[in-house]
C-alpha cells in the first residue's frame, strides 16, 4: 500500500524533472540526427565460424568427412600388432536424405528434426571412425579397417533394431503395468498427473524391457558382422 501510494509522488517528481531539463536544450535532436539507438546493434560474432557448406539434404556436421570407401579392394589381416600412435581416420559422411550406420543405409523420417538427424548421424559416424584407427593401430591395412568398422556398425544397427522388435510384446505388457503404475502416482498431481503418470509410466515400463534387448540384439549384431568382416577373403583391384 506504501508503495502503491508513492506512485504518483514518483510520477509527478519524474515529470517535474523532465520539464525542467527539456528547456535546457538548446538544439533539440532532428529526426535525421537522432544519434545512438537502443539497443546499439546485434552482438557482435567474435569467433565466426566459417566451415564448409554441406547441403541442406545431407544430415551432417562432420566437416573433416570423407566419402564412402571403395569396396572393390581389400587387403588381407597382415600381422597384427599392440596399438601405437596413428593418425585418426576420418569419419565417413551420409549420403544426402539418409540415416547412415556403418553399412546400412536408411532413408531419414520426415517426421524426425533435422537438428537430431544430424546428431544420429554424427555419433554413428565418430563411433565408426574411432573403431577404424583402433583397427589401423593394430596394424590393419585401411581397407580391412573399414570393412571391420562399417559391417560392424551395420550389423549392431540392425541386431539393436531385430532385438527391440522381439521384445516388443513383452514391452507392451510392461508398459501396460508401467501406466497404471503411473496413472496411481499421477493422482496426486490431478490434473496434469492424470496425462503425465500413465504416459511416464507406460514409456518407463516399455523401457525395462526393450532398453536390454535393444543392446543385447546389438551386441550380439555387432560380434558377427566383426568376424565376418575379418574373415573376409582379401580383393584385388578389379576382382
Amino acid at each position: 500500500m506504501v508503495a502503491a501510494g508513492a506512485v504518483p509522488l514518483v510520477l509527478a517528481i519524474v515529470g517535474s524533472g523532465q520539464a525542467n531539463a527539456d528547456p535546457a536544450q538548446p538544439n533539440p535532436v532532428t529526426h535525421h540526427d537522432e544519434g545512438p539507438q537502443w539497443p546499439a546493434a546485434a552482438a557482435p560474432n567474435v569467433m565466426p565460424y566459417e566451415g564448409l557448406q554441406i547441403p541442406d539434404q545431407t544430415h551432417s556436421s562432420l566437416q573433416w568427412s570423407r566419402q564412402i570407401p571403395d569396396k572393390s579392394y581389400l587387403a588381407p589381416v597382415g600381422v597384427l600388432h599392440p596399438p601405437i600412435p596413428v593418425p585418426a581416420v576420418p569419419p565417413i559422411a551420409p549420403p544426402p536424405g539418409k540415416f547412415r550406420f556403418g553399412d546400412v543405409q536408411v532413408d531419414a523420417p520426415n517426421w524426425i528434426d533435422k537438428e537430431q538427424s544430424i546428431q544420429i548421424n554424427d555419433n554413428s559416424a565418430q563411433v565408426e571412425a574411432n573403431l577404424a584407427t583402433f583397427l589401423d593401430s593394430v596394424g590393419m591395412e585401411r581397407s580391412r579397417s573399414d570393412r571391420i568398422a562399417g559391417q560392424t556398425v551395420g550389423t549392431a544397427a540392425m541386431g539393436a533394431v531385430a532385438g527391440a522388435a522381439t521384445a516388443a510384446p513383452f514391452a507392451l505388457t510392461s508398459a501396460a503395468v508401467g501406466g497404471v503404475v503411473g496413472l496411481v502416482a499421477g493422482l496426486a498431481f490431478v490434473p496434469v498427473g492424470l496425462v503425465a503418470g500413465p504416459a511416464l509410466g507406460a514409456a518407463a515400463g516399455a523401457a525395462v524391457i526393450t532398453v536390454p534387448a535393444a543392446a543385447l540384439g546389438a551386441a550380439a549384431g555387432a560380434a558377427v558382422g566383426a568376424v565376418n568382416a575379418f574373415n573376409a577373403p582379401p580383393r584385388v583391384v578389379g576382382n
